[in-house]
């Protein structure tokens, strides 16, 4: 066989003989080497893609251990961790380095918290806490800054598009000017309460026969025969109380914080409090020193009402939200903090105040107003009062989250009212309604009230007022 009689030689075919000369190059065979020379090349290794050799890539990033009956599920530690790890790489010094602290930030937050909704909030502070020691680089500053600026109906419809008005600018789509002053005023008032909804969800209205007192339409709860006792508002246990309020035999209040919700497992449904996901019926979470009622619904005197004034020359009668914070006294729910914000989102008036009674539970975990708080405020409740009736007319739209609540606090009867909790209904209907931090995080896709130490009315104010014009808009976007 001609094939099997050929060797290869760097390249060129040679013919071997059977005597022990050199081999001998055919002329055909010196043809092809010299061809072979020019687009062929010695066999060398198989190339291989270069890796960096970083040390973040050496090291593995350090994994939360899987617990039996942990008090917040593993998968939620780890993508938080892995949160802090990306945080910290931009300000460490080595990827150990980072490792080690957000190692340390997790475990820190973990031993704080008694629960998983707990374990969020605080996580959620940390996070924040290692993005503000992130230092901003200039260079990418400056980068950023000399990148050309493309319009979006320059990237859809090219160059002409830009200087031209068409179909992209719908006239449907609000201008800033449509969402200040009267004009968002006059939008605003579609989603006014009626005085049917106002009575069903329990908004104070006036007595027709007794100035200064309030009337609710709404059916009242079950009132003990004994006046001296009253029903814990948290652990719904009865207890009894002095002529002046106070508890007769000190005892504490174990209870639930937190709300109960429903949760899909399978086979059905079940319910577990928010606070530390107990079932309906385990023993409370939380222990206070002494029980408390809320009261608000059985004081209704004290009232005052918004009345008419005369049109401003713009007939713009005013927008506000407000949010108030309340602590638990001998007489029940009071007045603590109160917070008033334009619609430019400004604060017009925010102030502590001290209530008439003696305090037995500041409620700082939701009202985040603390006993140091009260000490040098001297401001009462009619002192807000009459603020609020110098500042609001009876045509002034008050934004607020289930605003009932604020009113009964502030002991206002007021029925121009936008009620967030209204607007955005819950699914089961009344008397379910979504809470606030909710409604942030799915339209607006932004988290509050995630502050440990407890709410802040002003954000509360604010977090109303911008979901009222988030609606605004994405209802003009639906009627265009």
């Amino acid at each position: 066989d001609l094939m099997s009689s050929k060797t290869t030689v760097a390249g060129r075919s040679v013919t071997p003989s059977n005597d022990s000369e050199a081999p001998t190059l055919s002329l055909k065979a010196c043809t092809l080497a010299g061809m072979a020379s020019k687009t062929t090349s010695t066999i060398v290794p198989k190339r291989i893609a270069h890796v960096p050799s970083l040390q973040s890539a050496s090291l593995q990033r350090p994994v939360i251990p899987t617990e039996f009956g942990a008090k917040v599920p593993t998968n939620i530690r780890q993508r938080y961790l892995n949160l802090f790890i990306d945080e910290c790489l931009k300000f460490c010094s080595s990827s150990q380095e980072a490792f080690d602290k957000a190692l340390s930030e997790e475990k820190v937050a973990y031993e704080r918290s008694t629960s998983r909704n707990i374990y969020l909030n605080v996580a959620v502070n940390t996070l924040k806490k290692l993005r503000s020691l992130v230092p901003n680089s200039p260079s990418s500053t400056n980068k950023t800054s000399n990148k050309k600026v493309v319009s979006h109906e320059a990237v859809l419809g090219g160059k002409l598009a830009a200087k031209t008005s068409f179909t992209l600018n719908r006239s449907g789509s609000l201008r800033a000017e449509d969402l200040t002053g009267a004009a968002l005023y006059r939008r605003l008032k579609e989603y006014l309460m009626t005085e049917e909804q106002l009575k069903e969800n329990g908004y104070p209205m006036p007595h027709p026969e007794k100035p200064g007192r309030a009337v609710l339409f709404t059916a009242e709860e079950k009132k003990t025969i004994d006046s001296s006792c009253r029903i814990c508002c948290r652990c719904g246990t009865e207890y009894m109380v002095s002529a002046s309020g106070n508890c007769i035999r000190k005892e504490e209040c174990v209870h639930h914080w937190g709300r109960l919700r429903k949760q899909r497992v399978p086979g059905g449904w079940e319910t577990h409090y928010s606070c530390c996901s107990g079932a309906v019926g385990s023993p409370g979470c939380q222990v206070a020193k002494q029980h408390v009622h809320d009261g608000r619904k059985e004081s209704l005197d004290g009232f005052v009402k918004t009345f008419e004034k005369l049109p401003t020359t713009d007939g713009y009668p005013g927008i506000y939200a407000l949010d108030c914070e309340m602590c638990y006294t001998k007489q029940g729910l009071e007045l603590t903090r109160v917070t008033v914000i334009n619609s430019d989102l400004k604060v017009v008036y925010d102030t502590f105040v001290k209530p008439d009674t003696k305090v037995v539970d500041y409620n700082t975990r939701f009202s985040g107003v603390t006993e140091e708080d009260l000490e040098n405020t001297s401001i009462t409740l009619r002192d807000v009062q009459a603020v609020l009736l110098n500042m609001f007319s009876a045509d002034t739209i008050l934004i607020g989250h289930s605003l009932e609540s604020d009113l009964f606090a502030l002991k206002l009867i007021h029925g121009t009212v936008v009620d967030t909790a209204i607007v955005f209904p819950h699914r089961l209907g009344l008397p379910y309604k979504r809470a606030l931090r909710t409604l942030m995080a799915d339209y607006l896709k932004r988290i509050i009230q995630d502050n440990v130490e407890g709410h802040d009315s002003s954000e509360d104010a604010r977090a109303c007022m911008e979901l009222m014009v988030w609606k605004i808009k994405e209802d003009a976007k639906v009627k265009r």
